[in-house]
C-alpha cells in the first residue's frame, strides 16, 4: 500500500533536500495561519478553524479551483485533530488497495485508538464502485473521508457519500494574497531567501495575475523566473523580463472542471441577455483556453432554440450552419463562423415560448399519464377499426377555406389548454396574429 500513498503522517512534508523539492512544495503552509486566500475557512470564525478547535473531524469534500490549498489544508486539519493521514490515489487504487487501507485503519483504531483520514485527491476520478466501497466504512466511523475535487460534487460524488460529508468550498486566491505569499517566499529560509532575488513590486503583481488565483502556479512561475534571472539578468526581475520569459498569459481553464461550466454558462447567459460584446468575449476566452469548439456550438444551438425560438426562426439555421462551416473550414477560419453566429444570436429578438410550451406539456403528461387519443384523430387502416369509430368525424383542414377548420385536437381532459404563448417580439408577433385569427376564443393569442 505504501507506493500508492501520496504521503502518510509527516513523511512528505519532512523531506529536507531543497535541491529536490519544488518551491511550491517547500512553501506548503505549516499551519492554518499560513494558508492564504481562504479566510472564510481558516480565519478565526472559519468553519475549518472551528472544526480544529473541537478536535473532531467529520468527513469533508473540498471543492475549489487548482492551487487553492485543498491538499495542504486537508493535511493540516487532520494533523491538528491528531488523525492518522493516509492518501489514496484516485487513479491507481483499486478494490484491493482500498480494502488494505481500511484494514490498516481498523487496526490503528483498535490497537492505538487513533482515527484515520482517507485523503482522496481528485475524488471525482473515483468511479461509483470505488465510492460505494468507502461508504460503509465512512458510515461506521472507521475512516474519515476528505476528498478534494475541482468539479461540482453534486455531479461527481454519489448521493449517499455526499450526504455523509460536508462540502467545503475553496475560492480562487485573490491577487493581493498571492503577492503576500510571493513576498513571504522571498524572505523565507524554505523559499528563495538565500538567492537574493531583486524583484519589483509590480512584477509580483504581474506573476499573481499570470497565476490567476493558483498559488502553486504563482510559486512555480517565481521559481522559474528566479533561476533564469540569476543566470541571465543578475537576479533582477521586472515586468519586461517576465513578459520576455513567459511570452503570454496563462489561462485558468480546466476543460472538464468547474471553470469549463462557468465559462459556458457566462457565454449562454450573455447570448440570452442580448449582449453581443460579452458573448464574443466569453467565446474568445474559451477558444484561447483550448475549449472544444463543439461544446461551444452545442450551447450556441441550444440557445438559438431555447432563448431565441420563433422570435427569429433563422437563428437555429444560422447556429447549425456555423457547426457545418466550422467542421468544413477547421482552424483558424472556422472560428469566424462561430463569431458570426454568436453575434447574430446575441443580437436576435428573444422568446422562450417554445421552451415553456414543451415544459408545460411535459408537466401535463406526467400529471395525467397516457391519455387516450380522441377517436376522430386515430388512424383507421382496417375496416374493423373504422367500424369502431377510429377516424370518424375527423375534418380534413384542406377541405375548408384557408386550410383550417376548428376542431378538438387534445384529449377531452385537456380541452381548452394552451401551452404556446407567443410573444410580441420578432417573428413571433406575426405567429401570434395568425393564431389569433384562427383561434378567436383562445385567450393566449388575444
Amino acid at each position: 500500500m505504501e507506493e500508492k500513498r501520496l504521503f502518510e503522517e509527516k513523511e512528505l512534508f519532512q523531506i529536507q533536500d531543497k535541491e529536490v523539492q519544488p518551491l511550491a512544495f517547500r512553501m506548503r503552509p505549516r499551519n492554518l495561519d499560513e494558508v492564504v486566500g481562504q479566510p472564510h475557512l481558516t480565519g478565526d470564525s472559519g468553519i475549518l478553524r472551528k472544526i480544529v478547535k473541537t478536535g473532531f473531524l467529520p468527513s469533508l469534500i473540498f471543492w475549489g479551483p487548482p492551487g487553492s490549498g485543498k491538499t495542504s489544508v486537508a493535511y493540516l486539519v487532520a494533523e491538528a485533530c491528531n488523525y492518522r493521514f493516509t492518501s489514496i490515489s484516485a487513479v491507481s487504487s483499486g478494490v484491493k488497495e482500498i480494502r488494505e487501507a481500511v484494514k490498516e485503519a481498523q487496526d490503528n483504531l483498535k490497537f492505538h485508538h487513533r482515527k484515520t483520514v482517507f485523503f482522496i485527491d481528485e475524488i471525482h476520478r473515483f468511479h461509483k464502485g470505488q465510492q460505494s466501497l468507502l461508504l460503509p466504512h465512512v458510515e461506521e466511523g472507521i475512516v474519515t473521508l476528505i476528498g478534494s475535487t475541482t468539479e461540482n460534487p453534486s455531479f461527481e460524488i454519489i448521493s449517499p457519500l455526499l450526504s455523509r460529508s460536508q462540502v467545503i468550498v475553496f475560492q480562487k486566491i485573490p491577487a493581493e494574497d498571492l503577492v503576500s505569499l510571493l513576498k513571504r517566499t522571498l524572505e523565507d529560509e524554505r523559499g528563495l531567501k538565500d538567492q537574493k532575488i531583486k524583484i519589483e513590486e509590480e512584477a509580483l503583481f504581474f506573476i499573481a495575475q499570470l497565476a490567476d488565483g493558483d498559488a502553486r502556479q504563482a510559486l512555480n512561475l517565481l521559481e522559474v523566473a528566479s533561476y533564469i534571472a540569476q543566470r541571465e539578468n543578475e537576479g533582477e526581475i521586472g515586468i519586461q523580463f517576465l513578459r520576455d520569459t513567459f511570452h503570454k498569459n496563462f489561462y485558468l481553464y480546466d476543460k472538464s472542471g468547474e471553470e469549463h461550466f462557468n465559462l459556458l454558462s457566462a457565454y449562454h447567459k450573455s447570448l440570452r441577455g442580448s449582449d453581443p460584446d460579452a458573448a464574443v468575449y466569453w467565446l474568445a476566452r474559451m477558444l484561447e483556453g483550448g475549449e472544444d469548439p463543439h461544446a461551444i456550438l452545442r450551447r450556441l444551438i441550444a440557445c438559438a432554440s431555447e432563448d431565441v425560438g420563433n422570435a427569429d426562426p433563422r437563428a437555429l439555421l444560422i447556429a447549425v450552419a456555423a457547426q457545418e462551416a466550422y467542421d468544413f473550414l477547421g482552424e483558424p477560419e472556422g472560428r469566424l463562423a462561430l463569431a458570426q453566429a454568436t453575434l447574430y444570436i446575441a443580437s436576435a429578438p428573444k422568446s422562450n415560448a417554445s421552451y415553456r410550451a414543451l415544459n408545460q406539456a411535459l408537466a401535463d403528461v406526467k400529471e395525467y399519464g397516457a391519455l387516450p387519443v380522441p377517436l376522430h384523430l386515430r388512424n383507421a387502416p382496417t375496416g374493423m377499426m373504422k367500424e369502431m369509430g377510429f377516424g370518424k368525424e375527423y375534418r380534413y383542414p384542406h377541405d375548408f377555406p384557408g386550410a383550417f377548420v376548428e376542431q378538438e385536437y387534445l384529449p377531452s381532459q385537456l380541452k381548452g389548454k394552451t401551452y404556446f404563448h407567443p410573444h410580441e417580439r420578432g417573428y413571433e408577433k406575426t405567429i401570434r396574429e395568425r393564431l389569433r385569427t384562427l383561434w378567436k376564443d383562445r385567450e393566449s393569442y388575444s
